[in-house]
């Protein structure tokens, strides 16, 4: 039986990759990490249980992407660059195939960002993947949640919904044509970190936060650091290209509080909209403004003539009866 630390050799450790900010990586009690002078560290962990957040049985590969890319979208959120991470793991067995697979979805996208593995554990019990992402930012420059102004515009990146559809084909097996179905799956298991877009957003945005639990739940994180109120224009949302195949309720309900999106939700003054589509440009991200930062407390779901629309937020709670 291999022990802990032949799982780490074996499946989790690198040749150095470059100095930058981490002096020392996996191998030592502690990583060394020296963020750039004048720039906060930014830190941010998620945890992934099986059964709650990815049903028993997930692809490996795509598991491994999907637990950085939801660490990373905090970074973006915030307008940090990242710089490492570390990962906790809790194995029911020891899989050789499993943890292969894992390892080289998490990696890709490591890589792909350019940041580096700097330690972590391993122990046995229910599955259970936790990562720990740090990064930096100007301290002045980071996008928090508490920034938004009356007459803000409401902003979202990509589009909306698809991987809660995903996730209805694996739990309800609703019908959907292959393409579709194709195209929601991957939003659900391969979410893309807005990373880019995130950083591109520094000076512009006055608040942002990441579109995790679902977009009325999450925006309204913003709101209530805030303590200002919102109007959502209902047509204005970006569907995603699957979920355009439902019918328009279903649109709504899953675009407004589906989540798994990990899209950015930001704010900015409407003098800054032709930097906020530069930024965009920059990026490489499409965004699209869908609504108002008002006085008034709450979140106001509304159609194009104005009349206020009765859906009420329910985002994902961890804690909540299944």
């Amino acid at each position: 039986m291999p022990s802990e630390f032949d799982l780490i050799t074996r499946f989790f450790t690198r040749p150095a990759q470059g100095e930058g900010a981490v002096q020392l990586g996996v191998g030592d009690d502690c990583a060394l990490i020296a963020p750039p002078p004048h720039e906060s560290l930014a830190v941010s962990s998620d945890m992934l249980v099986e059964g709650r957040h990815f049903l028993p049985g997930a692809d490996p590969k795509l598991l491994g992407h999907k637990a950085l890319a939801v660490n990373l979208s905090d970074l973006a959120a915030m307008g940090a660059k990242p710089i490492c991470f570390t990962l906790a793991l809790s194995l029911p067995a020891v899989d050789d195939a499993w943890l292969a697979a894992f390892a080289d979805g998490l990696f890709a996208l490591a890589d792909a960002e350019q940041i580096v593995l700097i330690g972590g554990d391993t122990t046995r019990g229910p599955l259970t993947i936790c990562i720990t992402v740090l990064g930096h930012v100007p301290f002045h420059a980071a996008l928090r949640r508490d920034g938004a102004h009356v007459g803000d515009d409401i902003w979202v990146s990509g589009n909306l919904g698809d991987a809660r559809l995903g996730l209805e084909l694996l739990t309800h097996h609703r019908s959907l044509a292959a393409h579709h179905a194709d195209s929601a799956l991957l939003r659900l298991h391969c979410p893309t970190p807005r990373v880019s877009l995130g950083l591109a957003l520094r000076g512009i945005a006055s608040a942002a936060i990441d579109i995790s639990d679902g977009l009325m739940g999450d925006l309204g994180h913003i709101l209530q650091r805030s303590a200002l109120g919102a109007s959502i224009e209902a047509d204005a949302l970006p569907i995603g290209t699957a979920l355009r195949s439902q019918d328009r309720q279903l649109q709504l309900e899953f675009a407004l509080n589906g989540g798994d999106d990990y899209e950015l939700c930001f704010c900015a003054s409407p003098s800054q909209r032709e930097k906020v589509l530069a930024a965009s440009s920059t990026a490489g991200v499409a965004v699209t403004r869908i609504g108002t930062i008002e006085p008034i407390a709450g979140l106001r779901i509304i159609d194009l003539d104005g009349t206020q629309l009765p859906i009420r937020s329910h985002s994902f709670d961890h804690f909540a009866l299944s």
